[in-house]
């Protein structure tokens, strides 16, 4: 079994985590939005796999920590999206201002 170089597995993950918070700051749709988060932390599991051979098994349960936590992020944020559109009919960021307190 051939194993990928960490350089090469960090550079990937670096690129990843960039596309995501590229994103994240430039697109104004919610569902896109949610999609570059969700790129953002496969980055960042990708990084903790990278160096679990080099540190043990603790960087893969990290990896479980963050799938449930993206899990979770994933339900909640799609059910306020599915609430912003049944009231506005759209799913522009700017639309969002009605969940402020």
């Amino acid at each position: 079994m051939q194993q990928i170089p960490l350089e090469q597995a960090l550079g990937l993950s670096a690129l990843l985590f960039a596309i995501g918070a590229f994103g994240v700051v430039i697109r104004r749709n919610a569902i896109i939005l949610f999609m570059c988060i969700e790129l953002m932390l496969n980055a960042v599991n990708l990084a903790f796999v990278a160096f679990s051979p080099r540190s043990g098994v603790q960087g893969q349960v990290f990896v479980f920590f963050v799938i449930a936590v993206a899990a979770a992020e994933a339900a909640v944020g799609l059910a306020i999206i599915i609430s912003v559109f049944r009231h506005k009919e759209s799913v522009d960021i700017k639309n969002f201002s009605l969940l402020r307190w």
